[in-house]
């Protein structure tokens, strides 16, 4: 009790004087906003409704909402078919949703038209999917299974079984080439991306499931149920304690700042991953975290599971 007692005081202590930023913008979308991707100007965000809200960045005007076909649940009553997970790539948006009987859609929308590429005839459980290439798509599996598809050729280049601890989340690194993934384990793997073997699998740190990661040049951040972040960097591993469970986190491109929902207020902090200081409280999030995303190196946009997307600048960073 005293240690936790003064692990409580050491963080409050940590968090005192750094500033608290309020969103200097959000988008409302058309439902709980479950994935976001940015390509340009513009925000994609995809939603619980079963729509993908298009927004630009500097107006916050709504420009469009792409609307999935509805599915029917096991009633047979016609619901909007939950989105997952968004991805783009050139001029192709990429969509994970809910389908029929428990299994997934996997859609791609280009040139104004909706082409559903997987269906329940596939039965894959696709809790994640991210261009590779334009012609190819690496998904993550329920079941922890990762695949490596080719839409041109239409046929599966590999499809490999990672664990058997459920799949929780990947992230590719900026060139492509590898991505890191995660599950209920707590383990974190560096995966060739056009083969499926295991490079490196990196020195636990993370005592239970890790909810999200990131990885963006060489480094590597968490979010854990033990509520605990971790980050590798340089063949080495430090974490960050908190008091609540971590259900997002953030890297920007540089990979020297690192940010984190980290409390039941939904806030975000932003660190520095060198010297472990603690540089910004990002407030105004009104349910738990589904993604925090870098737009730039001092500019970030949050979502929750709630209608709102915030947009916050960090003053003073370049």
């Amino acid at each position: 009790m005293i240690v936790k007692i003064f692990g409580v005081l050491f963080f409050a202590l940590a968090l005192f004087g750094i500033e608290t930023l309020q969103p200097s913008k959000s988008f409302k979308a058309s439902g709980d906003v479950q994935s976001v991707v940015v390509h340009g100007k513009l925000l994609y965000a995809g939603t619980s409704e079963g729509t993908v809200d298009v927004f630009n960045l500097d107006s916050k005007k709504k420009l469009q909402t792409i609307q999935l076909p509805k599915i029917k649940d096991f009633t047979g009553e016609s619901i909007n078919a939950k989105i997952y997970s968004v991805d783009f790539l050139d001029d192709a948006l990429l969509i994970v949703s809910q389908g029929l009987n428990g299994f997934r859609d996997l859609y791609i929308f280009k040139n104004k038209k909706l082409e559903k590429i997987f269906s329940q005839n596939n039965k894959l459980l696709i809790q994640k999917a991210s261009f590779v290439s334009k012609d190819h798509l690496l998904v993550g599996l329920l079941s922890n299974q990762i695949g490596l598809f080719d839409m041109k050729n239409r046929k599966q280049i590999y499809l490999v079984q990672l664990s058997q601890s459920s799949f929780s989340h990947f992230m590719l690194s900026g060139d492509k080439k590898t991505f890191a993934s995660t599950d209920e384990s707590g383990l974190v793997r560096i995966v060739d991306t056009w083969t499926g073997k295991v490079v490196k699998q990196l020195p636990p740190k993370n005592l239970d499931k890790i909810y999200q990661l990131d990885y963006k040049n060489g480094v590597i951040l968490t979010a854990g149920q033990d509520r605990k972040s971790v980050v590798y960097k340089n063949k080495s591993a430090y974490s960050l304690d908190f008091d609540f469970l971590l259900y997002s986190c953030a890297l920007n491109s540089k990979g020297d700042l690192g940010a984190v929902a980290y409390n039941e207020q939904n806030e975000v902090l932003v660190f520095d991953l060198a010297t472990k200081t603690y540089l910004y409280n990002l407030v105004g999030q009104e349910a738990t975290m589904t993604q925090i995303l870098f737009v730039s190196e001092n500019e970030l946009l949050v979502s929750s599971d709630s209608q709102k997307v915030n947009y916050f600048k960090l003053g003073g960073k370049k």
